[in-house]
Order: C-alpha cells, then sequence, then structure tokens
C-alpha cells in the first residue's frame, strides 16, 4: 500500500472507486504514453509510484508537453524516493482532498477515526487541516469510511493509516494512501479521544485493538495549522536561530513542536517547526480559539508563516467551509506582497 501503484490497483480489487487513470506504472513506450493520455482526456497529472509530501507529481494540459513531464518526473522520482515509476491519473479540477484514518490489529480487527478534509494547499504540501470535513453529508462519509475498513481486512493492513481521496461533485476517488502515522494525525485525536500514536505502538507490539467501531464518536471540531519555518508569502525557506518562542495555551489549545528559544533551525530538512492545533465543540469555536492562539504564538529570529493563517482564519470563503484543493493558490495569486 506504500507503492500508489499497487495501492490503486488493490482497492479497485477491494470496490473502491479511484481517479480514472493508467492501471499501472507507465512504460518506456512514447506512443503509448500519449494513447493513455487521450483516453483519460486532458489535463492529467503524472505522480510518482514512491512519491510523497507533495513531490513527485506534474500536472499536463497538452500533448506537446506530456512525454517531457514524464521524463522530468521520473528523474525526480528516482532521485527523491528511489523509484522511478511513475503513473498517471485525470487531473479534477476543483476537488477536496479527504482523508479517511484507520487502525487495525493482526487479528483482522479495524475501525475508520473519521475524516479530515486537508485542501489547503499549496504545491500539492498540505498547509491547514480540519476535521470533520463541512458541507459533506455523513451518509457518504460513513459510506467510504465503510469501505476503506472493508479494504484494509481484505488485504490485511496491520497498524495506522491513512486512505487518501479527492472529492468532487457528491462522488469519492481513490489516490493514495499513507502507511503511517502522518502530520495532521492530531486533528484526529481531538475530535475521537483516540490516542494514534499509542493505539499504533499497541498494535505493534501484537495487543488486539481496545476499541470497536461503535466505541467511536466524533465530538466537535478541530483544525491544525502547520508552523514552517518560511517567508509566509513567498514561501523561501528560514533556517537561523530561534531568539524567542512563545507557544499559546488555553482551554481546547494543542502545540506540537521540537523548537525552544535559541534552537537553530538547520536548512537540511522539511520547514515545518511546530503545529498548532484547536478543538471546539462546534467550527466557529474552533475558528475562534485558532484565531486566538496564533495571535498568541510568537517566534522571532526567524520568518514563519504564521502571518499567512492569521489571514486566512478571517478568509470569509475558508470561514464558510468548503474550499477546494486549488483555492490556497489562487488566494495567494490574488494577495501577492
Amino acid at each position: 500500500m506504500g507503492d500508489k501503484v499497487s495501492a490503486k490497483q488493490t482497492m479497485l480489487k477491494a470496490g473502491v472507486p479511484c481517479v480514472p487513470g493508467s492501471e499501472g506504472a507507465l512504460p518506456a513506450d512514447p506512443a503509448f504514453i500519449k494513447r493513455v493520455a487521450k483516453q483519460i482526456g486532458y489535463p492529467v497529472i503524472i505522480k510518482a509510484a514512491g512519491g510523497g509530501g507533495g513531490r513527485g507529481m506534474r500536472v499536463v494540459h497538452t500533448e506537446a508537453a506530456l512525454l517531457n513531464a514524464v521524463q522530468m518526473t521520473k528523474a525526480e522520482a528516482g532521485a527523491a524516493f528511489g523509484n522511478p515509476e511513475v503513473y498517471m491519473e485525470k487531473f479534477l479540477q476543483n476537488p477536496r482532498h479527504i482523508e479517511i484514518q484507520i487502525i487495525a490489529d493482526q487479528y483482522k480487527n479495524a475501525v475508520w477515526l473519521g475524516e479530515r478534509d486537508c485542501s489547503m494547499q499549496r504545491r500539492h504540501q498540505k498547509v491547514i487541516e480540519e476535521g470533520p470535513a463541512p458541507g459533506i453529508p455523513r451518509r457518504l462519509i460513513d459510506r467510504i469510511g465503510a469501505r476503506c475498513v472493508a479494504a484494509v481486512k481484505k488485504f490485511g493492513y496491520r497498524g495506522a493509516g491513512t486512505f487518501e481521496f479527492l472529492y468532487e461533485d457528491g462522488e469519492f476517488y481513490f489516490i493514495e494512501m499513507n502507511t503511517r502515522v502522518q502530520v495532521e494525525h492530531p486533528v484526529t485525536e481531538w475530535i475521537t479521544g483516540v490516542d494514534i500514536v499509542r493505539t499504533q505502538i499497541m498494535v505493534a507490539a501484537g495487543e488486539k485493538l481496545p476499541f470497536v467501531q461503535r466505541d467511536i464518536q466524533i465530538k466537535g471540531h478541530a483544525i491544525e495549522c502547520r508552523i514552517n519555518a518560511e517567508d509566509p508569502y513567498k514561501f523561501t525557506p528560514s533556517p537561523g536561530r530561534v531568539t524567542t518562542w512563545h507557544a499559546p495555551g488555553g482551554p481546547g489549545v494543542r502545540v506540537d513542536s521540537h523548537i525552544y528559544t535559541n534552537y537553530f533551525v538547520p536548512p537540511n530538512y522539511d520547514s515545518m517547526v511546530g503545529k498548532v492545533i484547536v478543538h471546539g465543540d462546534t467550527r466557529e469555536q474552533a475558528l475562534a480559539r485558532m484565531r486566538t492562539a496564533l495571535g498568541e504564538t510568537v517566534v522571532e529570529g526567524i520568518n514563519t508563516n504564521i502571518a499567512l493563517h492569521r489571514e486566512l482564519m478571517v478568509d470569509a470563503k475558508f470561514m464558510a467551509g468548503g474550499t477546494n484543493i486549488h483555492y490556497l493558490e489562487h488566494w495567494l495569486e490574488q494577495h501577492k506582497r
């Protein structure tokens, strides 16, 4: 399931809908690649089979740009992930990014722990995550969650994992599975009360899941903002020494971070230096708590994207809920600094 091509093939066999695309990794045959793209219909997206973190993806709008995009993505995939295989999918125009958190043990017990909306993205990299997903009927979420549980039972998955879907026009399309604990797991921990990391360790130690599906109840709303060491609008990295660090606190506020005053942010790694997560009885309360928490967060000595998060928390369309995966990049174009 960690390989996107084999994961997609597995999910199709399990009866889970997928984004239309190539049946497997693309061969070296240019005529075949062009034929697949024509069958799918432009625009298409070329993806690395072993990719992640928003890397190894290129959108192609015309046949003239297709073969070069495939070769460039293969080269990037081989260098970044040690696997040069790529595949092709239809590029959906206005989808949302919805994911289903599951956890399973070795005794064929599995549950799903609600959903997260991760549609606020830049270059396929998540910036804000929340749960539950605003505006999607519960019957649709429940149905796709049950399918995910059936799938993991069918292929014997063990541990924590996340099924990622694109959601458009009332339909879910599977795109990949993250076979690990994700950055945004605190959102699910807040709304379900399940400690995912602890449960993952229990499962790895051979214990049975301590709960069944009927025990999982979604309570309230949670939002997570990723705090990155970068310019808030140009996104240039900002390594350096943190001269002041003050984390927010109070009811319904959680901070996950490794930094401290006098910590040196190195230039060699991902730019994320922390996460601010809030929980409220309603989405409106969670938004209000996040605005307060971001106002209390102080990071000096380096640039961070906190200013961007503060603006987004008062953006009318984000506050209304249901923005698609392209919204943030369009917003950034309109708010160029």
